[in-house]
């Protein structure tokens, strides 16, 4: 089997669909006052990622619904409650999130484009068939606790639009790489977004409504947004698309490189059967997805790394990424 190493890391603020969970080692964030964001050296997670080669693949989020909000200024590690949001809103709209299975992100325009920022909001839908993105504009924070949230409010969005993780608050890579790429990337639909998960990964970009994840994005972005423009993903950089689940998230990506397909909606998942125990160090499934020509059937494995390392920049202990491994039959 081919193999990648990966550690899901995805927020679960909330967890996906019903029955669609994240990975199994996910890295809780430490709680404490972040520090500054300082520079890149070889200490940060994300150098160190590189440097060991990790992939990304399969750490998608489980979360196919987002509530995006415009809140300009600092965030903290919590990023909801500790900005300048209204905190007494805060809480009841984390509830109603969590409930009704909706991932809140906080989003800003970056650097000159702080001066477009108004008090903006968007709901998403990225499951396929209901894909959408639609943006209204609040009198107050606390208009969003009894806002429909099923795109009859707002005006939709006209392409894709690009959510870069700048939660330096959170994980320091975040900032460091995530703010000067959503600066550069060429298309005016940019925004920093609080905490997407895979901080080692960093600069991680979310592409709407799709869903799309990709991570250790180079450069200032211009062959991913040229993909997606054109319908296409980015393979070189794709973590996977939310909502699957992570062996589903392996497999697309398998078949698409041997395969040659990189259309947004190739290869949809049409059966997954596991064929060990949850929970197990080793565990496999055996995947069907559509293929243009006929089912696409995969053997997916995942198993602990060998090595334990520190997963996040805040980490104060070694763990183990999960490594995947997909062969095509």
């Amino acid at each position: 089997m081919g193999g990648v190493t990966a550690c899901p890391d995805p927020d679960r603020e909330p967890a996906g669909p019903r029955g669609v969970t994240g990975p199994d080692d996910y890295c809780p964030p430490v709680q404490t006052a972040g520090r500054p964001a300082g520079r890149i050296d070889e200490d940060r997670c994300s150098v160190r990622a590189l440097a060991r080669g990790d992939s990304g693949v399969a750490t998608a989020s489980p979360a196919q619904r987002w509530l995006l909000i415009e809140q300009p200024g600092p965030w903290g590690v919590d990023a909801l409650r500790q900005s300048r949001f209204d905190p007494d809103v805060a809480t009841a709209l984390a509830h109603r999130a969590r409930a009704e299975e909706v991932r809140v992100l906080l989003v800003r325009r970056p650097g000159d484009r702080l001066a477009d920022s108004r008090r903006r909001w968007a709901y998403v839908d990225g499951r396929p068939g209901r894909e959408g993105l639609w943006w209204s504009v609040r009198e107050s924070d606390a208009e969003l606790v009894d806002a429909p949230w099923d795109g009859t409010a707002g005006e939709p969005a006209g392409g894709p639009t690009y959510l870069v993780c700048a939660h330096g608050g959170h994980d320091a890579c975040c900032a460091l790489r995530g703010r000067p790429l959503a600066r550069a990337m060429p298309s005016d639909d940019v925004w920093e977004c609080s905490h997407l998960g895979g901080d080692r990964f960093a600069a991680n970009v979310l592409v709407l409504p799709y869903g799309f994840y990709y991570g250790q994005v180079p450069g200032d972005g211009a062959e991913l947004v040229a993909a997606h423009t054109a319908g296409r993903v980015a393979l070189p950089w794709l973590r996977g698309r939310a909502g699957c689940p992570p062996p589903v998230q392996a497999a697309q990506h398998a078949a698409r490189g041997a395969l040659g397909l990189d259309g947004v909606d190739d290869l949809p998942s049409r059966a997954v059967r596991r064929l060990t125990p949850a929970g197990e160090a080793v565990e496999r499934w055996t995947v069907t997805l559509a293929g243009p020509d006929g089912d696409v059937l995969a053997e997916v494995e995942s198993r602990p790394s060998e090595a334990a390392y520190r997963l996040t920049c805040r980490a104060l202990h070694d763990a183990h990424a999960r490594t995947w491994h997909v062969r095509l039959t």
